[in-house]
């Protein structure tokens, strides 16, 4: 259970990648969401819901075998925020990279709620604060579409 959950927390070992590992995690959600994620409400909400949960039980059972709080390597949480910043969002090259930059600011810099979810316990941590970085981002490109 150990390796299966190793591949999944690092999203296919692209945690692994050796510089910024987040920031490639994060770019290769938006590509296979560009690609491959219909514009569809449905499948949408149902594939970000696999994605937190199988991410947030993944994730729990590396921090308790490796003994490690959210190691690096672990990037299924940037591919879950990833895809909730594109909930819903029309394809524009120009609205994505927008939403790239935003959450890939808001899961680093953590301002205010953000950086006090992540000190939940075990994989809800992990997963929490790039879920809450994903939310103001979609809600911040909305508000550029309305715009």
């Amino acid at each position: 259970m150990i390796q299966f959950s190793k591949i999944i927390s690092s999203f296919f070992y692209i945690g692994f990648f050796p510089l910024a590992s987040g920031t490639f995690g994060s770019l290769c959600a938006i590509l296979l969401w560009w690609f491959f994620v219909p514009e569809n409400l449905f499948y949408q909400l149902v594939l970000i819901l696999f994605v937190i949960i199988i991410g947030t039980i993944t994730s729990d059972i590396i921090e308790s075998n490796l003994k490690l709080k959210d190691p690096s390597f672990i990037v299924i949480d940037e591919v879950a925020g990833m895809f909730i910043s594109l909930f819903l969002i029309p394809k524009s090259f120009l609205v994505y990279i927008i939403g790239f930059f935003l959450f890939r600011f808001f899961d680093i810099l953590k301002p205010s709620y953000i950086n006090s979810v992540q000190k939940i316990p075990n994989g809800i941590g992990v997963m929490a604060d790039d879920i809450l970085a994903g939310l103001v981002t979609c809600i911040i490109l909305n508000f550029i579409i309305f715009l």
